[in-house]
């Protein structure tokens, strides 16, 4: 069954700098292109690191303050000083980048992007080149899918191509994605698995499984009689 992957959602069309681009422009290719990011390449399309609006903001923040010198400084607090001088580029990128490919799941995209605590990630070929970017917005396209199309899948892929099942033995619902499965089958472990599998069907926000059953094929087996 094929599920949505980090290459069906990615923006393909990247804005990109080089490691000498200056500060103004950086600044112009996010304003320009309304985006909140750009990742830093090579003359390989090889990904060194992204340069965000947080980390041109730190020239306003430290803007007119005197340079204090202090003898015990936080990384963070350095680094913000550093790339607050920063005039090209390579000085102002946080490296290295978080970084994903296409073949990649939509929910390991996601989990990524929250362990991480980034905003986008840039999308990477077998070769480490850039193909992509993804954002937590484009995660989120997923589930603008329609009812019909999600109903489809759960029909053709999930009850006749995986479980051949039989037309008409099982009816599906999908209502704002939520996705709801009566009928009748053999086995309580069909019943079930028809339900697990619905469940990972791209743009379903949850499923109501309400498969009957003739045989539990699942209660532990009877003891013996002596």
């Amino acid at each position: 069954m094929r599920t949505w992957q980090v290459g069906d959602v990615m923006t393909v069309d990247v804005v990109t700098v080089r490691e000498e681009t200056p500060y103004r422009a950086v600044v112009d290719a996010l304003l320009r292109h309304g985006i909140s990011a750009v990742p830093v390449v090579d003359g390989s399309r090889r990904v060194l690191g992204v340069v965000s609006e947080a980390d041109l903001l730190h020239k306003i923040e430290h803007s007119g303050q005197a340079d204090q010198r202090r003898v015990f400084v936080g990384r963070r607090r350095r680094d913000a000083r550093e790339k607050a001088g920063a005039l090209l580029a390579r000085d102002l990128m946080s490296t290295p980048a978080v970084t994903t490919y296409a073949q990649e799941s939509l929910p390991a995209a996601a989990r990524r992007l929250d362990r991480e605590r980034v905003k986008r990630l840039p999308v990477l070929d077998d070769l480490g080149r850039l193909v992509g970017i993804v954002t937590r917005s484009d995660l989120l396209r997923v589930h603008l899918r329609s009812d019909a199309e999600i109903r489809e899948d759960v029909v053709q892929e999930v009850l006749r191509r995986v479980l051949a099942v039989q037309d008409g033995l099982v009816t599906v619902r999908v209502r704002d994605g939520a996705v709801t499965l009566a009928g009748r089958l053999d086995r309580r472990s069909d019943a079930d698995l028809a339900g697990r599998l619905a469940a990972r069907v791209s743009g379903v926000v949850g499923v109501t499984n309400e498969i009957g059953y003739d045989v539990d094929d699942r209660a532990p087996a009877p003891d013996p009689v002596a």
